[in-house]
Order: structure tokens, then C-alpha cells, then sequence
């Protein structure tokens, strides 16, 4: 029972991680959490009863960075959401296209990688746009980071109480 998975929240409810029930309970009795779900069953030591929880949410903040997305294919068609960023035709045939020739000096970056579809990006070839009279949809920029938790998959079968607590 004491090393039944807990789910931890920040304090603004954003998953963290998953620890033991151990750990949980310190947190728990050094005022440093509060418990939201409770689980099954209670602990018993020789002065004291507590419940086991399922999750609990720490009562101060934790700042964590933000991952950051690698720049490949996949990445790219999903930020332009599998839209050519010159004519808005959406299709899954879609190239990358740099906007800023690399030969010209364009670097391989977020804000210079478009996807194109293989008509625009024979007729812009190795031009600006400006110069192959083609505007940009949206201006090219790094995707939104949404953090991810990512928790086992066994754990999500056994524990139905932290679907509310997980983005879906």
C-alpha cells in the first residue's frame, strides 16, 4: 500500500509527476500538500491515521521550463497544421520549403521552414518570395510549446480519479 502511485499537481493543477505514497503522505504532513483525491485504505502509525491518497496538489509553485519542440518535418507540417503556407491547400504531400534560400544564407531555423505543396515549392525554386511573387499564408515562428505529462500506461487503466486532472 505504501508504494501505490500518487499523482503530484502544481499548484496551478498541472500534472508534475507521479511518486509513491510515502513521499505523498510527508508532503501531506509537513503541510507542504493537500491531498484531492483520496485513495483506498488509510495508514496507521502509532499516533497517528492517515489517508492514503491518489492525488495531491503541492501548495506552492514549481517552475519548470518548457520543452522545446525539435525542428523536423513531422514538427513543421504539424505547426502549419498540413497547409501550404503559399496557396492554403491542405494536403498530407507537402515539402519543406526554406523561405530564405539556404544558399542565399537562410539558416535552417523555425522562423525560415515552411511546408509547401510540391507545385508551389517547383515554382518558387530557389527564390525569395518577394521575388517569386508569392506571399506567405502566416509568417513562420516556433510551434506553441503545450507541456506534455506523460504518465504509463498502466497507471491511466487502475487510476479512472486522474482523468480530470490530465490534459486529454
Amino acid at each position: 500500500m505504501i508504494n501505490l502511485p500518487v499523482l503530484v499537481l502544481n499548484q496551478n493543477y498541472q500534472p508534475l509527476n507521479v511518486c509513491r505514497v510515502r513521499r505523498a503522505v510527508v508532503l501531506l504532513y509537513r503541510s507542504k500538500a493537500e491531498m484531492l483525491e483520496n485513495g483506498s485504505g488509510f495508514i496507521h502509525s502509532a499516533s497517528h491515521i492517515f489517508p492514503v491518497p491518489s492525488v495531491i496538489r503541492l501548495d506552492y509553485m514549481i517552475k519548470r521550463p518548457w520543452p522545446e519542440k525539435k525542428l523536423t518535418r513531422l514538427e513543421v507540417f504539424n505547426r502549419d497544421q498540413y497547409t501550404c503556407q503559399y496557396c492554403g491547400k491542405q494536403t498530407r504531400q507537402l515539402t519543406l520549403d526554406h523561405v530564405i534560400p539556404r544558399y542565399r544564407g537562410g539558416q535552417h531555423i523555425w522562423e525560415n521552414v515552411v511546408s509547401a505543396c510540391v507545385s508551389c515549392n517547383r515554382r518558387k525554386a530557389g527564390k525569395t518570395p518577394q521575388e517569386a511573387r508569392m506571399r506567405l499564408i502566416r509568417r513562420p515562428s516556433p510551434p506553441r510549446s503545450n507541456y506534455f505529462f506523460s504518465i504509463p500506461g498502466h497507471y491511466l487503466q487502475t487510476r479512472d480519479e486522474w482523468q480530470k486532472y490530465l490534459p486529454q
